[in-house]
């Protein structure tokens, strides 16, 4: 069964200065924006005084320094707030939920990705020319899988869930949503279509999920196998990032069919694929009576 929907209340005794300054949703959004920027930076230099990020430095090495990167800044900050402000168990890590709730979002993403290149495949977009031997399993397995934990706890594990805290769930759903198709704005080949389609196909579908839920395991299971899946399985382009997948493979077709320069992420079949998901996490949301209600 999913949590409460609330993890987190302000005491009950908690004088006005640490509700205004270390309890409000405000508050423990911007405390941990400082931690996320301050932690990024150590670990960024750290990496670099290692040579690890240095492009002559081994496969691993690079691959590492990636994910710890884009992982520790946000795990590191998220500990902080919750254990030390919050003062509560992180039942939305528990690793208790991993064989469920873990393994369930991995056969979903894979699932999920795997019929949007199906239905690709049947209107003739596409097209498989052969396999690589060569795929850098390792890199791609701690970058764009597990790598996919620290987008998580910033997007779902702080941002939509302490809005929900403050100003109910539909606000959430929206802001997340709206930040992380903005926060992939800037990706190669993207545009301000290719950001609503990751808003909406994304960004809605993991805010149900984790809503529905309330484990960040299994955002970060379908987060991850969606991208194994498209990019080191199929070889399709990841949010317009080129990858050599086990699948040689080409696009072909207009834009809103195959997502152009930015990949299948921003074709309107896996729009449509990951909204059919949404509908039906929300209809279990609705049924459920799970929706949050702004504070006020």
């Amino acid at each position: 069964m999913p949590a409460a929907p609330v993890a987190f209340t302000t005491p009950a005794t908690a004088p006005r200065w640490q509700r205004r300054l270390l309890f409000s949703p405000a508050a423990r959004l911007v405390l941990f924006a400082i931690l996320l920027v301050g932690a990024g930076f150590v670990v960024h230099a750290a990496a670099t005084a290692l040579g690890w990020t240095d492009k002559t430095a081994p496969p691993l090495q690079r691959a590492l320094a990636t994910l710890g990167i884009r992982l520790l800044p946000a795990l590191l900050g998220y500990l902080v707030v919750v254990r030390w402000i919050e003062r509560r168990r992180m039942r939305e890590l528990d690793p208790r939920d991993i064989p469920v709730f873990g393994l369930g979002g991995l056969l979903l993403g894979t699932a999920l990705f795997s019929t949007v290149a199906g239905v690709l495949w049947l209107v003739g977009s596409y097209h498989v020319i052969g396999t690589n031997d060569h795929v850098n399993w390792a890199f791609g397995l701690l970058v764009a899988a597990i790598g996919a934990g620290g987008e998580e706890i910033i997007t779902r594990g702080m941002l939509s869930r302490v809005i929900e805290e403050g100003m109910g769930t539909w606000w959430a759903l929206l802001i997340s949503a709206a930040f992380f198709g903005a926060a992939h704005a800037f990706n190669p080949g993207a545009t301000l279509w290719s950001s609503v389609a990751i808003m909406i196909e994304a960004g809605v579908l993991l805010a149900l999920m984790y809503h529905v839920t309330r484990s960040l395991w299994a955002c970060i299971g379908l987060h991850a196998a969606w991208n194994t899946t498209e990019g080191l399985v199929y070889g399709v382009s990841v949010s317009g990032g080129s990858v050599h997948g086990w699948l040689k493979s080409t696009l072909t077709g207009p834009d809103w069919l195959t997502g152009g320069q930015f990949g299948a992420e921003a074709s309107v079949v896996a729009v449509v694929v990951c909204s059919v998901l949404s509908a039906i996490l929300l209809a279990i949301a609705l049924r459920r009576h799970s929706i949050v209600p702004p504070s006020w």
